[in-house]
Order: C-alpha cells, then structure tokens, then sequence
C-alpha cells in the first residue's frame, strides 16, 4: 500500500512529461533528468502538458506504484516553477495539491512543534 508520512521525500517534478510513458519510462525520466534513482523510496510526481492530469511514481521496496489522476473539469490550479528540475513537497503539501489546491497559500501548522 503506498503511504505518505510525514518523513516522505516527495519530489515535483517542474517540466511536464509525456504521459504516454509507463513505469519504465517515468523511472527513466528520474534518473536521466532528475539524477534520482526511481528505486529509492522516493515519492515522484509529474503533470502532463494540459495541465489536468498528475502522475505518481514510487518504489515501496517490492514493486512500483504507479498512479494517476486526471481532473474532470479544469486545469491544476497550481504547479511549483524555478530554475531546478525538482521542487520538494511534504506529505500534506503533496495532499492539498492532489486536490487541486495551492499549497504555497495553504494555511498548515507546521510539522513538527518542540515540546517544552
């Protein structure tokens, strides 16, 4: 089962992809342009060029996971930019996109509180 946590390394991918690639050509795309080995545990994620489908990749140890979610009306209202490949993402960050919203504007506490 694919499960986020709070010590998930979730990695955005900036440029779309083609989303003709499957399994072995997104894993591709990790080591090629993004220098990241697809096995690693890392939580991948990528949108096409129209701007209405999101693509996850991830190795849990046994297989990948390979997930996809396209939106029935509209465009993803938000996508991280800048000049690296990648943008990092925490787990709530990654939720809060995946139900189109803007997670730079998100009002979320922060992870972690020191205890006194």
């Amino acid at each position: 089962m694919l499960q986020l946590s709070a010590n998930s390394r979730i990695l955005v991918a900036i440029e779309p992809i083609d989303f003709r690639n499957g399994i072995e050509g997104i894993g591709g795309i990790c080591r090629r342009y993004l220098n990241e080995n697809p096995m690693s545990g890392v939580i991948f994620v990528f949108r096409n060029r129209a701007k209405n489908a999101i693509k996850v990749l991830c190795y849990d140890g046994q297989g990948f996971w390979l997930c996809m979610k396209r939106l029935s009306t509209g465009r993803l209202t938000w996508w991280p930019s800048g000049q690296s490949s990648v943008c990092h993402l925490s787990a709530r960050e990654l939720q809060v996109l995946l139900w189109n919203g803007n997670p730079s504007v998100a009002q979320l506490s922060p992870d972690w509180q020191q205890v006194a």
